[in-house]
């Protein structure tokens, strides 16, 4: 009995320390808040407002750019991001589109953003691209969406 009731006591303390090492599904804003390494999406999402567009029922799909891929944009593109409040929400609402695309459901073709110009999807194998940008990470899975993380900043086409 007594070693019955060791091995229960295990059991529920291996699965409540696995519970704790596994965050809770939360909307795409909160788990795209989670990943170290897109800190700036994130602050810049923050900036632009877009936090609680990304906590909105859905179902979204988001291309995050990596801290990285922020570092290859220009300085003067990213000042005038800074500046210029509507162009940088219509640059990032550019990175999301309707929709829930996981990696497997991604077919070749286009897919039009929340910012209203069209993105185009390619795939090969697990190789996916969104135009020249591709996808380093896939399925970040919220209650609300997916998100994958890409390594370019996709920038609108100019009207």
């Amino acid at each position: 009995m007594n070693r019955r009731l060791s091995l229960l006591t295990l059991a529920a303390s291996a699965l409540l320390a696995a519970c704790a090492t596994t965050p809770a599904p939360a909307p795409l804003a909160d788990t795209l808040a989670r990943d170290p390494q897109l800190s700036t999406f994130n602050r810049l999402v923050a900036q632009a407002g877009l936090a609680d567009e990304l906590r909105a029922a859905g179902p979204l799909t988001v291309f995050a750019p990596s801290d990285d891929a922020f570092k290859a944009v220009p300085a003067k593109t990213m000042e005038a991001l800074a500046a210029n409040p509507a162009q940088l929400k219509a640059v990032l609402a550019y990175h999301v589109i309707d929709g829930r695309v996981t990696a497997a459901d991604v077919k070749p073709g286009t897919a039009k953003t929340r910012q209203g110009a069209s993105v185009a999807l390619a795939k090969a194998g697990s190789f996916i691209t969104v135009d020249d940008a591709v996808v380093q990470q896939a399925d970040l899975v919220a209650t609300n969406g997916v998100a994958h993380v890409v390594d370019r900043v996709l920038m609108p086409p100019k009207k």
